[in-house]
């Protein structure tokens, strides 16, 4: 969000209107609050970051039996708090009739950095060396849309569309730390419901104000 910096819309006139044209107000709509909403976006213009030539990966899943409601607790405390160059997202999902919370990471940086920095932070987590993977920017890309990690990176040249999924979603910001009975309640519904997902992302920036 924070990088686009122009983009091209058809409003429900038919004009066609740049940042300058549709005013901040819209600009700033069309970036978060579901662009379809305001028109049909033709184009976006993005600054390009820079990214080191190694960044890490890292997947962890913890049960309840393993302190996953403890964990998830200490993560929201923590989680916008970290380095601009680390993102940790929880997914809470429901495997083999347990409800298990899995750890995903994201780090502009080596192994060493990111173990570093987790130990400091949320040394709870109990990260290791051998659940990190280093590689290049391009290929954590396979790695989080579940992709052949060792693949070829033609795959991401594949423009045939996967087979549609069907579900039900809802998102919201929550703007206080769940608490863990809160967290307790969540799990147990975990159970009574098909298929369940709950995924649980820190913006930080602006939206942790």
């Amino acid at each position: 969000m924070d990088n686009i910096v122009d983009a091209l819309i058809v409003n429900a006139k038919g004009e066609i209107l740049d940042r300058e044209s549709m005013e901040e107000d819209l600009f700033w709509a069309i970036r978060g609050g579901g662009a379809a909403s305001f028109g049909i976006v033709l184009s976006w213009k993005i600054k390009l970051v820079q990214v080191p030539p190694t960044v890490t990966v890292f997947s962890a899943s913890k049960t309840l039996e393993q302190g996953a409601i403890s964990l998830v607790h200490k993560w929201q405390y923590i989680a916008d708090k970290l380095p601009n160059e680390l993102m940790l997202i929880v997914q809470l999902t429901r495997v083999n009739s347990t409800t298990q919370a899995l750890f995903r990471s994201l780090f502009l940086g080596t192994s060493e950095q990111l173990l570093q920095i987790m130990q400091e932070s949320y040394p709870e987590l109990g990260l290791k060396r051998e659940d990190c993977i280093e590689t290049s920017w391009v290929r954590s890309t396979l790695f989080f849309y579940r992709l052949p990690f060792n693949g070829s990176l033609n795959i991401l040249l594949n423009r045939n569309p996967r087979p549609r999924d069907f579900f039900k979603i809802k998102s919201d910001c929550v703007k206080k730390p769940i608490p863990k009975i809160g967290l307790q309640g969540i799990w147990r519904r975990f159970s009574e419901v098909d298929s369940p997902v709950m995924l649980m992302v820190p913006y930080g920036g602006r939206m942790a104000m």
